[in-house]
């Protein structure tokens, strides 16, 4: 299980490793997005120095209309875990995502005025 944190405005922030190609770890914050399907979305930028493997392109709907994304074979470390899974990068994601894929494998404990955010 891992501890997350509620940001400015109470987004579910957890931090996650990316794992390049060359076995670098990268610590990052994500924001757990419910209202995206995938496992993980970044941007174009971010995906530099990971040397992913480029799996194909999709077109998926979001809050500006539909966009393509390329998709990736990433390498993540959750809670000492290691996923590989497929990342939807494209231009102009703000924040790196998780989606909720994980919420198939995983619960997710939001307590807002406690303060208790938990993914495991």
């Amino acid at each position: 299980m891992i501890l997350g944190l509620f940001g400015n405005d109470d987004e579910l922030v957890f931090e996650i490793e990316l794992i390049g190609a060359d076995g670098l770890e990268l610590p990052v914050d994500v924001i757990l997005d419910t209202g995206f399907s995938g496992w993980l979305a970044i941007d174009e930028q971010d995906l530099q120095g990971l040397d992913w493997i480029y799996v194909q392109t999709r077109a998926l709907r979001t809050a500006r209309g539909e966009a393509d994304f390329n998709i990736y074979a990433g390498l993540i470390r959750i809670d000492g875990q290691t996923f590989d899974i497929p990342v939807h990068v494209g231009e102009g994601v703000s924040e790196i995502l998780l989606g909720r894929q994980w919420l198939k494998t995983r619960r997710l404990v939001v307590d807002v005025p406690s303060r208790v955010l938990t993914l495991g």
